[in-house]
């Protein structure tokens, strides 16, 4: 039988668990994390990409305009040009999951 689906980490137990495995307190983890985000952020909107070392690879991807169904009506429309951010994950983190 499937195992049901663990709950998300919230960000607080995040913090927490950054803040044990540093051995510093919640402050400093809370800085780290924001700063991580904020340099993901800033490069993957400039449309680079950035490797977290066992964890993956964030990159921004331009997808061209194309042709859409709306599932309402059935009715196609074209829907313009945009970026999406693809997330590709680490070999490593893959393999340690499927342990």
């Amino acid at each position: 039988m499937a195992q049901a689906p663990a709950k998300p980490m919230t960000k607080t137990q995040l913090v927490t668990a950054l803040a044990d495995e540093m051995g510093s307190d919640k402050k400093t983890a809370s800085a780290a994390l924001d700063a991580i985000q904020s340099v993901v952020a800033r490069v993957v909107s400039e449309g680079g990409a950035l490797t977290l070392p066992g964890i993956g690879k964030v990159a921004c991807r331009a997808r061209p305009e194309r042709q859409v169904r709306n599932p309402q009506t059935q009715e196609m429309m074209t829907k313009p040009a945009d970026k999406v951010v693809k997330v590709t994950i680490a070999k490593s983190l893959k393999d340690s999951v499927n342990a």
